[in-house]
């Protein structure tokens, strides 16, 4: 019997991701390319079953996975809310240098938000309830903290995370390789 699996699904693309700008706790709803990529992940996943089901509660995150087919049984988890990137939310990392040119979000966190600790915390938590779960489990969340989620299942630091770059709608499925928690597959978008 295979070992079980973590699908990790980043949310579709929004008017922010597309024009690249720092998307933390601001609810930004798809695009209509976004959801048009929501709707290719059904095939991508087809096929799979999951024992858990679980969603950012912040609308881009929920309508990718209602729209890939698993809105019924997907359960709200708030820590896998996106990064809170605090007074850098909305702005482009053009912008964010302007103020401080030598910022980085996996060392100094967002001003007033988080740090990275703070969602490695987060994710651990997500990790725990998941590690209980006996069959594969499918997460629908946002860039960032689905990227410090990847870094803590290798046992590594938060910032870990910049090294695991994602697209929107991107498929990546975490595992094990013996006893050992592996990635198996990273940033594969859907086929459209």
């Amino acid at each position: 019997m295979p070992s079980p699996e973590i699908v990790l699904v980043r949310h579709g693309e929004t008017e922010w991701s597309r024009d690249g700008r720092h998307t933390g706790k601001s609810d930004i709803p798809l695009t209509a390319e976004g959801r048009r990529q929501a709707e290719a992940l059904r095939s991508e996943l087809a096929g799979r079953t999951f024992s858990l089901v679980l969603t950012s509660p912040l609308q881009r995150a929920r309508e990718t996975c209602r729209l890939a087919g698993y809105g019924p049984v997907a359960l709200p988890r708030p820590d896998l809310v996106e990064w809170d990137y605090g007074g850098y939310d909305g702005l482009t990392s053009t912008q964010i240098a302007e103020i401080q040119p030598d910022w980085s979000l996996w060392r100094d966190g967002g001003p007033g938000g988080e740090q990275p600790a703070d969602v490695g915390r987060r994710a651990d938590r997500v990790l725990a309830e998941i590690r209980t779960v006996a069959g594969n489990v499918l997460i629908f969340a946002h860039g960032h903290v689905l990227r410090v989620i990847t870094a803590r299942w290798l046992g590594g630091p938060p910032a870990a995370g910049q090294h695991y770059a994602l697209q929107t709608a991107a498929v990546s499925v975490l595992g094990y390789e013996h006893q050992n928690p592996v990635i198996w597959h990273w940033n594969r978008p859907p086929r459209l």
